[in-house]
Order: C-alpha cells, then structure tokens, then sequence
C-alpha cells in the first residue's frame, strides 16, 4: 500500500532536514504505527503521504503508483484524520458529513450511521461550534470513514478523548482493519500503539530508528523472567524466577499452589520503555 525510499525532506528557509533517509513500507490491511515525540517528523512524513507537502526527494509510492503522479482522484480513495479539528463550526455535525459526502464520487456510507459508531448520534443536529474537542476529534474520524477509503491516515486520533471514548477508537480501527483497511497511525501514546498496532517505526529527529511488530520488540527487550507475590496480609514476598525450566522449579510449582498467592507477571517491556532503550532519549527530551 505504501513504499518509501530513500524519502528526504526540508522546510522551506531551513538547512536541517526534516525527514533523513526514511525508508519503510506497509503492507494491505496493516495497521502501521510512527511512533515519537513531537517534532520527530512523524506529521511531516504524514502530510507528504497526504500529498500536502512536496517538494521531497527520494521514492514514495501509495496504492502501487508514484505519489506525484496521483491528482484529486487520491483522495477518492483515502481517509484522512487530523489532530487538529477543522469543521464548518456554523454547521451541524450532520450537516457537515451530508456536505462532504458529495465531494466523492464512489459510494459513501449514511452520515447518521457513520455518526453513531464514533457515538456521536445524539449531536448529530448540534452545531459543531458547540462541541468538546473530543467531539471534534471523533467527528474528524466519521469524515474520514465517509467514503469507505482503502487507506486510513489518523493523526493522534485519541487526543483529548476519555478512556471510554479511547476504546471505542480502537475498537473501530481493528473493525476497519478487518474490513481490508490499511492504517497509517502517528502517535506518541505508545500504549494506545502496542494495543493496535501491527508494526510499529520509531520516530527521533527526523529519522527511523526502528520498525517491528510490538510483540517481537517486546520479547527482545523484555526480561525472561517471571515475577510472583505471595502474601498474608501485610507481609508481601516478591520471588523472581527466570523463565528457563521453569516448569521443573519446584519452589516455582509450590509458589502456584499456595493460598495466598497474589499476583503472577511476566517481564515485559512497554513500548515507551524500548523507545527509551533504544534512542537513548524519553519521549520528553527527544522533542
């Protein structure tokens, strides 16, 4: 769905490259995830992939054609969501997916059912003006899901929204995958990544640093150990075991058996954790 080589990029008047030597593809029906502080070029690389900044050098390919080959008829066949809401405010929510709806030319889903799944059905006849940011957030995505796209770009599409709303993102961003949709996901929540993510790219100062599946960098940086609480009352004991042979510790097989064992956790890194590994910077000190 996406090929990039070689992609580099500058900002007018500036001498520092943006983007360094990028290269990456995702694959159909994958949900692709840049993950980084901000600045580290991940809305840079989106808004080429967009078609929204050019003048880049290198390859980039989207849906099998050269990226600046593509006319108006790209955007009949992506979605796109933006950080930063931007609606007719004099406009119902309704109102601004009915008029969108006739910029495509293919099939588009009913403004009131793509409302409903961002859970949005009951301001549906309510100016945007009056909106949370959330709304808008959540607004933003049924726009983008309007015309059934073959590729989705989300632009930290949980931003500003509560847990509950959170999960309901997620969960349509695996419906879509699914579906057959292709995700191109920035973000610096790296929980909300390793949850939905099939691959991730970690993102500092304009260059990729890292791209694999959440599970594997998880395994690679993770200790292989497995850490057990027993405890009565106050008294808690924390026994670490590794995870090599485990089955035959019998101090490990007694521990499971016992009426006052707590709690049973592997040793896994988070995402947030590898970045820290493997940049040699937090996710505040790379911005």
């Amino acid at each position: 769905m996406i090929e990039v080589s070689k992609l580099n990029f500058s900002y007018p008047g500036s001498r520092k490259l943006a983007l360094s030597d990028l290269n990456f593809s995702v694959e159909p029906g994958e949900i692709f995830g840049f993950l980084g502080p901000s600045g580290a070029g991940k809305s840079t690389t989106q808004k080429i992939l967009i078609g929204l900044l050019r003048g880049f050098e290198g390859e980039v390919r989207v849906l099998g054609k050269p990226l600046q080959s593509w006319r108006s008829d790209y955007y009949q066949q992506i979605g796109v969501s933006f950080e930063l809401p931007n609606h007719y405010l004099k406009l119902t929510a309704l109102e601004n997916l009915h008029y969108f709806r006739t910029l495509y030319a293919g099939r588009t889903d009913d403004p009131l059912q793509v409302l409903e799944s961002v859970g949005l059905e009951g301001d549906a006849r309510k100016r945007v003006s009056d909106f949370s940011k959330g709304m808008r957030i959540r607004l933003n995505l049924a726009r983008a899901l309007l015309h059934r796209p073959k590729l989705l770009f989300l632009d930290e599409p949980t931003s500003g929204l509560d847990p509950v709303n959170s999960r309901r993102i997620k969960e349509i961003i695996r419906q879509k995958r699914q579906g057959g949709t292709t995700v191109f996901l920035t973000t610096h929540n790296m929980t909300f990544a390793e949850e939905v993510c099939d691959r991730v790219a970690f993102m500092v100062d304009g260059r990729i640093a890292l791209i694999d599946r959440p599970s594997e960098l998880k395994l690679r940086y993770g200790e292989r150990t497995l850490k057990v609480e027993v405890g009565d009352g106050e008294e808690v004991k924390v026994h670490t075991f590794p995870l090599a042979n485990l089955a035959d510790n019998p101090f490990f097989l007694a521990l499971l058996k016992s009426p006052h064992l707590r709690t049973v956790h592997s040793q896994e890194s988070t995402l947030e954790s590898i970045f820290i590994r493997v940049t040699g910077k937090t996710l505040e000190s790379a911005a």
